[in-house]
Formats: C-alpha cells, structure tokens, sequence
C-alpha cells in the first residue's frame, strides 16, 4: 500500500443471502432477502488506503450489502453502482463514469506530486 498512489476496488457479489435477519430481537431488526455479500478484502485494502490518505474509488455491483466501506459516503466519494448484465460501454462512456474518473484520477495525480515534495515540519 506505501507504494500505491490511489486504489480502485470492485465489489462483485460473492455470497447470496436468500433470508436472514440483522439485529434480531432489537427495534432494529431488519429482513434482508435476495442479497448479496462480497469479499472482506472490499473493506479491508480501502481501509488501509484510507488511512493512509490515498484516493479511493469503489464499484459495488447491484445487489451487494451497502455496509461499512461499501455506504454511499463512507469515504467520501461517489459510488458507483454496476450491473453486469448491463453494457459496460454504455457507462464508460456516460458523464457520471467520466466525472467520477476523472475525479480520482486528479487526486492520485496530487498523490505523486505530493510524494515527490520532500517533507515538511509544519
């Protein structure tokens, strides 16, 4: 990750939840039904660049749990949601993927220019 300069994470679903509840038993119980879990490693490596102050970008397919990482404005940028069953051309090609990318393209750019600055005290 020290070597990173910023970190795309895709968040494909992994394992299916047909039926379970979160919470149980509390006034916030919730039935959650035809959902999808992804890899831990979706929260864990955008964690770790977040703490390290590196731009991130994450995709979550359509149907993924938004929990942890994976909520809208956890770590500050849009997240884009994907359909596999959907064209991919007809995204990357849309304003809001061309906005978003370019987005996180700067910040990484300010990434590499900041590592290349020799450090200061204050």
């Amino acid at each position: 990750m020290n070597e990173s300069n910023g970190l795309i994470t895709f968040a494909f679903r992994r394992t299916k939840i047909e039926s379970a509840k979160c919470r149980p038993g509390t006034k916030y119980e919730e039935h959650i039904k035809d959902k999808w879990l992804t890899s831990p490693y979706c929260h864990i490596e955008p964690a770790m660049a977040f703490q390290m102050g590196l731009p991130i970008l994450i995709l979550r397919e359509l149907g993924v749990i938004e929990d942890g990482l994976l909520e809208k404005g956890a770590v500050g940028m849009y997240m884009p949601e994907f359909n596999l069953n959907d064209s991919s051309k007809n995204y990357l090609d849309s304003d809001e993927w061309l906005q978003i990318f370019s987005t996180w393209s700067l910040q990484v750019s300010n990434v590499i220019k900041l590592k290349g600055e020799p450090p200061k005290l204050y």
